[in-house]
């Protein structure tokens, strides 16, 4: 487990080796921090990479040629000590390869590598999944980025509010429990944002799908968006713990999603799940921009 740091002339940011984790992004010229501090009292992590699975499964298992293998939400890839592959001045990359423990839980060989980029104001967040073996490979993948919320001295979380580019209404899928329900509701926006009331995440996040928005930004009270978050992903998750008034908000990009409560197939018939053949590779990104 170590620390990197990478700068530019704009931004600093420091990565945990541990899941490759961005701790820190802060602005070089007034040293403001934008990333949740990981304090458990509300949770413990700041940015982990959600792979080989996004949310949760239905029963806590999934099935795969008549066997069954347990795995907890998020899957494990957020707990694992990646290796540093490269490193520059405004570039950083780390790797996570699969060995015999991850075979046991997920019976693919794969190869992760998870870069951080520098570019003015903004860190874009890659992701390259491998697929080494010779049998197709099923996975998902997803960040789940925390920025403080609110971000200035004297104002309230429920003095920001949450802005989307996308259409005047957006259909949010529902969750029961850690499951989806199958069912959506109808949000409407204001001015193209959400506010951000004291009962938002009561229901826990809001799962936007079918590409209804590609970018979402952090809104302070005059009005000015301050970190901006965007992304390719069909899906996307908002979210801070339910009914504990976290000062922080994550906006997170998703290739997956959890199980349905009333999902009854295996592995590879998951909703909005990818696939790699035997040798291909799977390259995304996500870019963070602070104002």
């Amino acid at each position: 487990m170590a620390l990197f740091q990478i700068s530019n002339d704009k931004i600093t940011i420091q990565v945990d080796s541990m899941g490759a984790e961005l701790k820190s992004l802060k602005d070089v010229a007034t040293g403001r921090e934008y990333m949740w501090n990981g304090d458990p009292q509300y949770w413990k992590r700041t940015s982990p990479v959600l792979f080989p699975l996004v949310g949760s499964l239905k029963d806590g298992i999934y099935r795969l040629d008549g066997r069954e293998y347990p795995m907890g939400q998020h899957g494990f890839a957020r707990d694992m000590e990646f290796q540093l592959k490269s490193q520059s001045a405004h570039e950083i990359w780390f790797t996570l390869e699969s060995d015999e423990e991850t075979l046991r839980k997920y019976p693919y060989p794969f190869l992760l590598e998870l870069g951080y980029e520098l570019r003015e104001k903004s860190v874009a967040v890659k992701w390259n999944v491998k697929n080494p073996g010779q049998e197709r490979m099923y996975f998902s993948i997803g960040g789940h980025p925390a920025f403080l919320c609110p971000i200035e001295e004297g104002t309230r979380q429920t003095d920001y509010r949450i802005r989307l580019d996308g259409p005047k209404k957006v259909a949010v899928s529902t969750l029961c429990g850690p499951l989806a329900s199958g069912k959506t509701a109808e949000l409407s926006l204001e001015n193209g944002e959400i506010p951000v009331t004291e009962h938002l995440f009561d229901q826990d996040a809001l799962v936007i799908e079918h590409d209804q928005a590609h970018s979402v930004a952090l809104v302070k009270p005059d009005g000015e968006a301050y970190l901006t978050v965007t992304f390719d992903a069909p899906l996307f998750g908002i979210w801070s713990p339910p009914k504990k008034q976290a000062p922080f908000i994550c906006i997170e990009p998703w290739y997956g999603r959890c199980d349905r409560v009333d999902f009854a197939g295996d592995w590879t018939e998951r909703e909005w799940g990818q696939r790699l053949e035997a040798e291909e590779s799977f390259a995304v990104e996500y870019q963070i921009t602070i104002a």
